[in-house]
C-alpha cells in the first residue's frame, strides 16, 4: 500500500471525501469537502483493454496524486464514494459491466486495499438521484424517484435517504417497466414494451416516425430525421402533431412514475438527461399523465428537472461516504 508524506493542512478541521462516477470512455472524479463544495475535479481515461484491469489502479493513483498536490492527510478524508454503470450488490461486488470489461470485480475491496481509504460503491444510476437528493433538485427530501431520459431510460429511487438496491444490485431499473403488452419489437434487453422504447430519445423518435409514417397532418416534423429535440421544439411552436406524440409520451411516462409512486411513495420525482433540456413543458406532459392514473394517497409530488447535470454521479458518489 503506498505510503504518502503529508504536512497538515492549514486548517485542521476540514474533512474531504471524493466522488467517482466511471464511465464507458472516461472516469470523473470529484474532492469534496464533506459539507459538498466541490474543491476539484477532473477526469482521467477509462482504460477497458485487459477486462478493465487498469480502471482502479488508475483512480486510485489519481486520487494519491491528488492528495499529495493539496496535501492533504489520508486521515482527513472520509473516504471514496464510486459510481459504477452495472447493477452493484450492497457489499460492492460487480458482475458483467458491459462498458467495462469486468466479468466479476470486487470494487469495494480492490479500492481500499488500492488506496488505503474507505469505498463505498453504488450503481450510477443510483448514485446520481443520491446527488440530486443530496444538493440538487431534490434536496431536502428523503424519498424520491429520479428519471434519465438519454439514449436509454435510467432510473434511481432513494427510501429514506438511501438508494433502493435490492438483492442483486438492480434495485430502481424504471427503464425496464414493460408498459405495454401488445409490443412486439424488442428492447435492448431482450423484452417487449419496456418504458425505455417510449420514453429515452430513441423512443420518442421511435413514436414520431410511427405518428409521421401513418400519415399525419401537417406538421413541421420529417420522419426521415426527425429527433426528441425536433419534437419538443415543435410542441413549443404549437405544431399539433408534435404536441400528440408528446402528450404519448407522457403517457408512458406518467404512467410508469404512478405506478412506483404506488411502491415508494415519494415526494419529489426529478427528471433528468438530454431530454429534459426541453424543459418545464415536458413536465406538464408527464405530470398530466401522473395526476391522471396515480392512488390519491400519492398527488401530492414535486416535479422538477434535475440541477446538478453530468455533475450528479460525483456529487452521489460523495455523499455515500458521508453516512
Amino acid at each position: 500500500m503506498r505510503e504518502l508524506d503529508y504536512q497538515r493542512s492549514k486548517s485542521e478541521k476540514m474533512r474531504y471525501c471524493f466522488g467517482i462516477d466511471i464511465g464507458g470512455t472516461t472516469v470523473k472524479i470529484g474532492l469534496f469537502s464533506i459539507s459538498g463544495e466541490i474543491i476539484d475535479k477532473w477526469e482521467i481515461k477509462t482504460h477497458t483493454e485487459n477486462q478493465g484491469e487498469r480502471i482502479l489502479p488508475d483512480i486510485s493513483e489519481s486520487i494519491l496524486n491528488k492528495l499529495e498536490e493539496k496535501k492533504i492527510l489520508k486521515s482527513d478524508v472520509n473516504g471514496i464514494g464510486i459510481g459504477v454503470p452495472a447493477p452493484v450488490k450492497a457489499d460492492g461486488i460487480v458482475k458483467n459491466t458491459v462498458n467495462l470489461g469486468w466479468k466479476y470485480k470486487e470494487v469495494k475491496r480492490e479500492m481500499e486495499e488500492l488506496s488505503g481509504l474507505r469505498t463505498e460503491v453504488g450503481n450510477d444510476a443510483n448514485v446520481a438521484a443520491l446527488g440530486e437528493m443530496w444538493l440538487g433538485a431534490g434536496k431536502g427530501q428523503e424519498n424520491m424517484i429520479m428519471v434519465t431520459l438519454g439514449t436509454g431510460v435510467g432510473g434511481g429511487i432513494i427510501v429514506d435517504g438511501k438508494p433502493l438496491v435490492g438483492a442483486h444490485g438492480a434495485g430502481g431499473e424504471i427503464g425496464h417497466l414493460c408498459m405495454n403488452y401488445e409490443e412486439t419489437e424488442k428492447c435492448g434487453c431482450g423484452n417487449t414494451g419496456c418504458l425505455e422504447q417510449y420514453a429515452s430519445a430513441t423512443g420518442i423518435v421511435r413514436l414520431a416516425k410511427k405518428k409521421l409514417e401513418a400519415g399525419a397532418a401537417d406538421t413541421v416534423l420529417n420522419a426521415e430525421n426527425v429527433t426528441a429535440k425536433d419534437v419538443f421544439d415543435a410542441v413549443k411552436a404549437g405544431d399539433q402533431v408534435a404536441m400528440e406524440i408528446a402528450e404519448e409520451f407522457g403517457r408512458y411516462l406518467g404512467y410508469a412514475l404512478a405506478n412506483i409512486a404506488a411502491l415508494v411513495d415519494p415526494a419529489a420525482i426529478v427528471i433528468g438527461g438530454g431530454v429534459s433540456k426541453a424543459g418545464e413543458i415536458l413536465l406538464d406532459y408527464v405530470e398530466k399523465a401522473y395526476e391522471e392514473r396515480v392512488f390519491f394517497a400519492n398527488k401530492r409530488v414535486r416535479f422538477a428537472l434535475a440541477q446538478l447535470g453530468n455533475d450528479a454521479g460525483i456529487f452521489g458518489a460523495a455523499k455515500m461516504v458521508l453516512k
